[in-house]
């Protein structure tokens, strides 16, 4: 395991410690409410706790630490309402693509169709989210941080909110139309990158970082949410199945639009063209094979790769400018490379 991602795991096991508290206490008012609500809770407290990066929570904690120095509860409060954002984002993802789990198990929609059926499921599943949301908001406000703080800080975290729900819509748009670079840009700079962007400047902001150090976290968040969507696009469509942990090609099977499909649609031949279009519809892993093949062939695969390595590089040229301390910066120059180099893995 590399350095940054001990970090990683470090800082997210006392995150998990302080969102496991937070979810049990807002769990017994359910159960107080009514059983299945209480039973709500449950499951969305084992959805939220399944294990993963936590990399949005763990950027908020380290840039608050680049800048404070130390970690206290006040912050660790914050991070619980990140994690719990997050996840009010990926109950809705998981409905709108109509998967069916999420880190090895049940996602909230599925689990609750097999009970009753799918109304009943995906309704739930929207509400579930919302109710995500609004305990992040509660996570933040109780923060113990000085009312004007947490003010600036929901009002940064409603608008990554409002703008990951725009980016959704144009995703969705996506599926029927071809977009080119420009407008797949315009759709990404509000999807991870809103993500990324709000988890670095909150930290950032509650450490009373200045305007500048404000300012140049602002871009490295949108060059990271670039870099990391980019990558992450490129995993759905070439990762094997035991790598990725689920069936690969969702993306291109719904027929979204990630940047080396489009890059596919501007470089490709008419033959190969019709090759993708041929296979848009596949079930089985020959047609996704063949996929691939034009999508390396043309030349997509590769200039999706070097869009994502153009914005890792600018990101750690612009976290060199910051006032964080070494330590931090490592972390983070660190995670950027990894994103760069498993980008190789892919051909």
């Amino acid at each position: 395991m590399s350095a940054w991602e001990k970090m990683l795991d470090k800082q997210g096991l006392i995150i998990e410690e302080k969102l496991s508290s937070f979810l049990e206490r807002q769990t017994k008012g359910a159960i107080n409410y009514h059983d299945f609500i209480g039973r709500l809770y449950e499951d969305l407290h084992e959805y939220v706790s399944r294990r993963g990066k936590r990399l949005a929570s763990c950027s908020t904690l380290l840039i608050y630490k680049g800048f404070n120095k130390e970690i206290d509860n006040r912050i660790l409060n914050v991070c619980a309402g990140m994690e719990l954002y997050r996840h009010s984002i990926l109950v809705h993802d998981d409905l709108v693509d109509d998967d069916e789990a999420r880190r090895g198990g049940s996602a909230i929609h599925k689990k609750y169709s097999q009970e009753h059926d799918s109304r009943f499921g995906d309704s739930s599943a929207v509400f579930a989210g919302n109710i995500l949301y609004t305990l992040a908001l509660k996570a933040f406000s109780g923060s113990g941080f000085e009312p004007d703080k947490i003010v600036q800080v929901l009002n940064l975290l409603n608008d990554a909110f409002q703008a990951v729900n725009e980016s959704q819509v144009l995703d969705l748009l996506f599926e029927h139309k071809k977009p080119d670079v420009n407008e797949w840009y315009v759709m990404a700079s509000k999807r991870a990158a809103s993500l990324f962007k709000a988890s670095l400047l909150i930290g950032a902001m509650l450490a009373d970082a200045s305007d500048r150090d404000l300012e140049l976290l602002r871009e490295v968040g949108e060059h990271i949410g670039y870099c990391f969507d980019i990558q992450d696009d490129i995993i759905d469509t070439f990762a094997l199945e035991e790598q990725y942990g689920r069936k690969p090609g969702g993306d291109i099977s719904k027929h979204k639009k990630p940047l080396h499909i489009v890059y596919t649609y501007m470089m490709a031949d008419p033959a190969q063209l019709e090759t993708i279009e041929s296979a848009a519809y596949m079930g089985r892993l020959e047609d996704l094979e063949k996929i691939r093949k034009v999508i390396s062939d043309c030349g997509g695969l590769e200039a999706a790769k070097s869009r994502s390595r153009e914005h890792a590089n600018l990101a750690k040229k612009l976290i060199s400018e910051t006032n964080m301390s070494p330590e931090v910066k490592d972390f983070f120059n660190s995670f950027i490379d990894y994103v760069k180099e498993s980008l190789n893995w892919y051909k």
